[in-house]
C-alpha cells in the first residue's frame, strides 16, 4: 500500500507534467502562429513586389515598342521586334534550360531551413 507522502507526490508530478505538456503546447501554438504571421508577410510583399515588377516591365516595352516605331519610322516594326526578343527568350528557356539547374537552386536556397530557424535548444 501507498502512505498519503507517495500519493501527493505521484499526484504532484502528473500535475507537473500535464503543466509541462500545456506549456510545451503554446509554445508551439505561438511559434505557428509567428510563422504564419511571417508567410503572411513574405506572401504579400512578395505578391505586391511581382505585380509593381509586372507593370513596370509592360511599360518598359510599352515604351521600347514605341520608340522602335519612331526609330524605324513604322507603326507595328518595333512591337514586333520586342515580340520576338521574347520569342527568342521563350524559345531558350523551353529548349535550352534544364529543370535540374532550377532544383540545383531549389536545394541551395531551402537547405536545412527548417534546423537552421528552430530556436528551441536541442538535446542529443
Amino acid at each position: 500500500m501507498q502512505d498519503n507522502g507517495t500519493k501527493e507526490k505521484s499526484t504532484h508530478i502528473v500535475e507537473n507534467l500535464m503543466g509541462y505538456i500545456d506549456t510545451r503546447i503554446d509554445i508551439i501554438r505561438l511559434e505557428i502562429q509567428e510563422k504564419l504571421k511571417a508567410s503572411f508577410v513574405g506572401i504579400t510583399h512578395g505578391v505586391l513586389l511581382g505585380l509593381v515588377g509586372f507593370m513596370c516591365l509592360i511599360f518598359v516595352n510599352i515604351f521600347l515598342g514605341l520608340l522602335l516605331n519612331h526609330l524605324l519610322d513604322s507603326t507595328f516594326w518595333g512591337f514586333g521586334i520586342i515580340a520576338l526578343v521574347y520569342v527568342v527568350l521563350l524559345v531558350i528557356l523551353v529548349v535550352g534550360l534544364d529543370k535540374k539547374m532550377f532544383q540545383g537552386m531549389a536545394d541551395k536556397t531551402f537547405d536545412n531551413t527548417i534546423y537552421k530557424t528552430d530556436k528551441r535548444e536541442k538535446t542529443i
